[in-house]
């Protein structure tokens, strides 16, 4: 499991290095990278990290990913811990980088609302419902091709990110918004950064499941990309 931790780790830690730090180059730079720039080095980086190490720990990347295939069975309790951690401190670590090179313009890219709490409740639990719902589909189903499953999840981050961004910041992802708002002590609305992608992905793993209706892999698959499980019993 020592290998998978790790490479939890690092994925979150460059997919944070690149997203977050696209927003502070552009605010540094007087906007040459662009909204769509940095929704792009978002989806290209999720992209790269779940090619990169979805053999070695599933390329999760992400704590409510994580918790939403335990949650459907697909995902061993003893490693969800660990996993959340190794997240958290990939994203953190990042965070910490990014701030010793350029200190803190954009705000860190930290995922600040931009609307009312309950609209940027509402408009990041849909996102991560919709990304998990595509993890689901490319993730669980053999007759994806193989190698598909980097490019559906990183253009769905990317479009979220392009869409969504203005809003809430299009945090998916409670490590992402983590690193940054701890290094740079940005903690406004915090919590729905985790309370929204936890439960929407919860939604979406439930109901993919739910509508499947098949027999899903009865072996252990932690080396493909999603690093999606058999039903643990």
């Amino acid at each position: 499991m020592g290998r998978r931790v790790i490479a939890e780790g690092l994925g979150t830690f460059f997919l944070v290095l690149v997203g977050p730090g696209a927003v502070m180059v552009d605010a540094h730079t007087g906007g040459t990278i662009t909204h769509v720039g940095v929704a792009l080095a978002f989806a290209f980086v999720v992209i790269a990290m779940i090619y990169a190490l979805g053999h070695l720990s599933g390329a999760h990347i992400n704590p409510a990913v994580t918790v939403a295939f335990w949650s459907v069975g697909r995902f061993p309790s003893s490693q969800v811990l660990p996993y959340l951690l190794a997240q958290c401190a990939g994203a953190a670590v990042a965070s910490g980088l990014s701030r010793l090179a350029l200190g803190t313009p954009g705000q860190m890219g930290a995922t600040l609302p931009a609307v009312s709490l309950a609209a940027a409740f509402g408009a990041e639990w849909l996102m991560s419902f919709a990304l998990m719902f595509v993890v689901m589909a490319v993730a669980t189903d053999e007759r994806v091709a193989a190698g598909f499953a980097p490019l559906a999840v990183g253009l769905t981050v990317g479009f979220c990110a392009l869409v969504g961004g203005p809003l809430t910041g299009a945090s998916m992802n409670p490590a992402r918004s983590f690193g940054p708002a701890l290094v740079g002590g940005l903690w406004a609305g915090h919590w729905l950064y985790w309370a929204a992608p936890i439960t929407g992905m919860l939604a979406a793993a439930r109901l993919y499941d739910l509508l499947r209706h098949a027999t899903p892999p009865s072996v252990a698959a932690a080396s493909e990309p999603l690093g999606v499980q058999g039903r643990i019993s």
